[in-house]
């Protein structure tokens, strides 16, 4: 067993050497070079317990020459029986059998680059933003070419992984990255760390990582140039039109990748097609603000916590999936308008700065009376003592138009500072950020232009609290970004405590309090949420969580939460109403896994019964079946009628190679009165070089009318320079 971890509370280390001979990347750790170097052992446990070395150990190995990082890694076990659920790349590594590499390449601890495999030879990759501490900052949607083969053993499977220099971004002349690797095995029920990682931190937090030393300084590479172009074409059509039912459309393209710097990397696009992005998946909306989907298209997803993580979730002056989306003048409703081409230069200047500039440009829509806009960001960012960093960010949205109708503004511009904090032992994180935004009829109300919010927690072992505020003037505008709502001050402190026990089946628990107190202006408290929730997190990896919860809503204007449209609750009335909830989760490593959460209550001046659910057959390793069901019964006071609200997801998920994928969606939602119907087949002949097939239907699922229908074909291919 490798000796490479010093011990509890100390500092890991690693060393990488050069080969001088070559690597053969086939699963098998046989060449002589790996063994040169000081290897990562002695992992510890991080589930169920974070107290001792884990039962089932790992060994990781590294070596390099003048075009790839290799990595290797020796994973022991009891049996060859382990859980993989499907062949499919990118997949998530909860339930599972898996191992993930991290690298922190600037030694900032706020950026990381992962890779992963399984004990199928699957691969992963992705990216870890803001530090880590949260799942919200993990993306596997990051694609990019490099090479991985695993091989099954008599107590043990093997992998040898290829990483090609041009792949990652890292700092010239740098002899240490900080490195950490986390493993789930099923066979023993353990996730297991290299670096010691407190139970109640998050398993990718970068603040808990180790070191890789290089023998030598690393060099610069050579300038790496990818063009990936594609070509599309789609059939399209709309029975619900008077006329021109069909449309045909085709369409030449691609994407450009040029790293300017080992750490700068500059993406360009034209005519850019996401006809093959997976479907958003519906939900039953009972609020009256928008619904957030993040953003699911390739181009945005490198560095994209550099433009769009500033304020927070609900008051972020950058939304990417803004670009190529507008409103129809007359309906009010969203459609979607061309991209003509767009550059981003991103990425680290050294280990203290990041900086990001974008530019788009959309086309117009003279039947809407829409023009083109032009979308500009920039955004840098300085780390400032051991993990913090403060940031800036200016936004334009630039009309190209007469507008003589005045139904769009000629710009809109966003400017602000944002203070991230995040201490070296992760006790402390927070952020504080002052935004303004500027539009040509805002001069009246620049007083009130502004966004600012504030959030401090503190966590230790035993307990955890944070305080939370958010203020939004009436006048802020921010047309690239997701703001739901305005004209608002709200408080938002949470308490939580943690418990461990010794034994027994319950591994974590413990009380949290938390509220939600909004107030409007000339109106007082307008919205409060208090909760009081009990987490349970067992041995055998499912969770317990019971709710209850009180609501306040002042409503100002009139609305039906069921979206019926026939009745509505009177504006300028206060309403207060109190359920309670549960919310189970089963073991996922199962072939049999499922969510249940049923929710009872009152529901503004009425009642509603609730449940969520998701049941999931795995057929392993070749995919799975899933059904979501999303059930709502709300009975508001009379003259309102009993509305039953159903949603219904099943998906199913076939994986029939590594190379070979069939995704079929279908979602019956009788709020919006559709039934969708979403099948993506995805042949990726060569690495990062695919064959898309994407059918869609909507029907009215009374009659199973068809509303719209189309098929698109989408071929893309990879080329590296």
């Amino acid at each position: 067993m490798p000796a490479a971890n010093p011990g509890k509370g100390k500092i890991p280390f690693a060393t990488i050497t050069r080969a001088v001979g070559a690597i053969t990347i086939d699963g098998n750790i046989e060449e002589p070079d790996w063994f040169n170097g000081v290897p990562a052992g002695n992992f510890w446990q991080w589930f169920p317990t974070d107290s001792m070395l884990a039962e089932l150990q790992t060994e990781i190995y590294f070596t390099y020459d003048d075009e790839n990082l290799y990595v290797a890694a020796k994973c022991y076990s009891l049996s060859d029986k382990y859980v993989v659920p499907s062949l499919r790349r990118d997949f998530r590594a909860g339930g599972s059998d898996n191992l993930t590499f991290v690298f922190d390449t600037f030694n900032d601890k706020t950026n990381a680059f992962f890779f992963g495999t399984n004990p199928e030879g699957v691969l992963r990759e992705g990216l870890i933003a803001n530090g880590g501490s949260g799942r919200e900052d993990f993306s596997e949607s990051w694609d990019n070419k490099w090479h991985g083969e695993v091989k099954k053993h008599d107590g043990y499977w093997s992998a040898e992984l290829a990483i090609p220099f041009k792949t990652i971004r890292y700092q010239e002349g740098s002899t240490k990255w900080r490195f950490n690797c986390y493993r789930f095995e099923t066979q023993k029920n353990e996730r297991s760390t290299w670096f010691q990682i407190p139970r109640n931190q998050f398993i990718t937090d970068l603040a808990f990582m180790g070191d890789l030393s290089w023998d030598e300084p690393l060099k610069k590479t050579g300038t790496s140039i990818s063009l990936i172009p594609f070509v599309s074409a789609d059939a399209g059509w709309d029975f619900e039109a008077a006329d021109d039912q069909f449309n045909f459309n085709r369409s030449i393209g691609g994407d450009g990748k040029i790293a300017v710097t080992p750490g700068m990397n500059l993406d360009l696009t034209v005519n850019p097609d996401f006809s093959q992005v997976e479907v958003d998946q519906q939900v039953t909306n009972l609020q009256r603000f928008e619904v957030f989907f993040p953003e699911r298209r390739q181009f945005f997803l490198e560095n994209a916590d550099l433009f769009g993580t500033f304020g927070d979730n609900r008051i972020n002056p950058f939304f990417s999936r803004r670009i190529g989306v507008a409103t129809d003048t007359a309906q009010g409703l969203t459609i979607q308008n061309p991209i003509y081409y767009g550059a981003r230069l991103s990425g680290k200047l050294n280990e203290d700065w990041r900086a990001g500039f974008l530019n788009m440009q959309s086309a117009g829509d003279d039947k809407n009376d829409l023009p083109s806009f032009n979308y500009t960001v920039a955004a840098v960012q300085r780390k400032v003592f051991s993990r913090s960093n403060v940031g800036f960010i200016f936004v334009n949205k630039q009309a190209f138009g007469d507008n003589e109708s005045q139904t769009y503004n000629a710009f809109n511009r966003v400017m602000g500072v944002d203070y991230n904090l995040a201490t070296a032992d992760n006790a402390w994180a927070g952020k504080t950020f002052y935004h303004r935004s500027f539009t040509p009829e805002a001069a009246d109300t620049l007083s009130q232009n502004f966004a600012h919010g504030l959030t401090l927690s503190y966590r230790e072992r035993s307990f955890a609290a944070r305080w939370e505020h958010q203020w939004v003037g009436e006048g802020y505008n921010a047309e690239t970004g997701f703001v739901p709502r305005k004209d608002f001050f709200q408080i938002q402190p949470r308490f939580q405590l943690f418990f461990y026990p010794k034994r027994g089946k319950i591994v974590q628990h413990g009380p949290i309090l938390q509220s939600q107190i909004l107030y409007t202006p000339d109106h007082g408290r307008s919205d409060h949420e208090f909760r009081l929730r009990w987490e349970f997190s067992f041995r055998d990896n499912s969770r317990l969580e019971l709710e209850a919860r009180n609501e306040y809503t002042y409503l100002f204007e009139a609305f039906d939460p069921s979206r019926q449209n026939v009745y509505f609750l009177p504006g300028e009335t206060g309403y207060s109403y109190s359920s309670v909830n549960l919310e189970y989760n089963s073991d996922n490593s199962k072939p049999l896994s499922f969510r249940v959460e049923p929710r009872i209550g009152q529901f503004f001046n009425g009642n509603r019964v609730g449940l969520r659910s998701s049941v999931t057959y795995r057929f392993q390793p070749f995919g799975t079946v899933t059904l979501d069901y999303n059930f709502n019964r709300i009975a508001l006071a009379d003259p309102f009628d009993p509305v039953n609200l159903h949603l219904v997801g099943p998906r199913i998920d076939l994986t029939f190679t590594k190379t070979l994928f069939l995704t079929t969606f279908i979602q019956y939602n009788n709020q919006i009165d559709n039934l969708n119907v979403n099948a993506r087949f995805q042949w990726r002949f060569k690495p990062v070089s695919d064959f898309f097939l994407v059918y869609t239907d909507n029907y009215l699922p009374n009659d199973f009318k068809v509303k719209n229908r189309a098929i698109v074909a989408k071929l893309t291919y990879w080329l590296n320079t």
